[in-house]
């Protein structure tokens, strides 16, 4: 089933207004509160078997799409469409994060990003090649975990002292238990099989005190993809993400001591929650010297993620830089104790 918003005054299409937070029409400027739209909720369920074609009831045209996607925009007409039967049931977000990055204003923030590039081309800072700028709401889980961790370690402290005329070196050693219970809320780890992993982990943090109850309209002019993966497959990379917080707790307890050497150490991590969520994202397209790169854009604060490209020149001539500035302060340590310039 497709679903499209039309404006109450004039019946043209509306689509979601990042500034107001509002569905809004383009033609004449009617704007209508999202929580407040009545929707009903579709409780059909969506098959991995269903063929993925569907028709605009705005134009007619045909939308074929991938099995993942769950709003799109008509090629023909432009019409944000939300296909519903894949945000429903089982696959219905339980929470979202409204866009408040406009596209003006993410392929703006964009070009200065680029501009601040110090090793980049000059041709990739300063030219406009910005082949697309897509909105896209990124399916994440969102888990609650808890840790319980048990230590036992022997330490040591380790005191220097004279007398008379010897030095004695005295060494303490301690057995070290710790019984140590830690929660962590909301780990974000995305669900997209498309989206880079590293790339998605980068946009971190999201503004989760925005997060609000899912509704269909927010989705209404952006693109957005239902999730690959379930809550169980992911779990093993939550459960990585916090086990250098888990650690640095652990030496953070044991501070204080000259030596620690790990006996027993014991990591039980437990999923408490998990939400279904998703989160928006601007993904930029740019085209360079015939070469797409891809960088994301946090749509909420804006933080902007990806790898350009590098002047081999502009890097030649940095090093070339430290080199004659780190020859330049060893010649002037020299000279200052004497050694003169050779």
């Amino acid at each position: 089933m497709i679903l499209h918003y039309k404006c109450p005054s004039c019946g043209s299409d509306m689509s979601f207004d990042s500034e107001s937070g509002n569905l809004s029409c383009q033609s004449c400027g009617s704007q209508e509160n999202i929580e407040n739209y009545p929707e009903e909720l579709i409780t059909a369920r969506f098959s991995e078997e269903e063929a993925n074609e569907y028709h605009c009831e705005n134009c007619g045209a045909v939308l074929i799409t991938e099995a993942e996607t769950a709003a799109t925009t008509c090629s023909f007409c432009g019409a944000g469409v939300v296909i519903a039967d894949r945000l429903s049931g089982h696959l219905a977000p339980r929470k979202v994060i409204p866009f408040t990055i406009s596209k003006e204003e993410a392929g703006s923030a964009f070009q200065k990003w680029c501009r601040k590039g110090l090793l980049t081309p000059k041709g990739f800072m300063t030219a406009d090649r910005i082949k697309s700028v897509t909105g896209m709401y990124v399916p994440f889980w969102l888990f609650d975990l808890n840790s319980k961790v048990q230590v036992n370690a022997e330490c040591t402290k380790v005191r220097t002292y004279t007398r008379g005329d010897y030095i004695y070196t005295e060494t303490n050693y301690y057995d070290v238990y710790r019984d140590i219970n830690l929660e962590y809320d909301k780990v974000p780890v995305d669900a997209s099989e498309k989206m880079d992993d590293k790339l998605m982990d980068k946009l971190e943090p999201f503004p989760y005190d925005q997060l609000k109850d899912f509704k269909t309209p927010y989705l209404a002019g952006y693109i957005a993809e239902k999730y690959n993966y379930t809550d169980k497959e992911l779990l093993p990379r939550a459960e990585d993400k916090i086990s250098g917080y888990i650690e640095s707790y652990i030496s953070s307890t044991l501070s204080g001591y000259h030596s620690v050497r790990y006996l027993n150490k014991q990591i039980h991590t437990r999923n408490m929650n998990s939400d279904y969520v998703l989160l928006p994202v601007w993904m930029v397209s740019y085209n360079y010297n015939n070469t797409i790169y891809t960088f994301a854009m946090n749509g909420q604060t804006g933080k902007i993620v990806g790898k350009p490209p590098i002047s081999t020149g502009k890097v030649a001539i940095w090093f070339s830089g430290i080199a004659a500035g780190t020859f330049l302060a060893l010649k002037c340590v020299s000279y200052f104790m004497g050694g003169g310039f050779w």
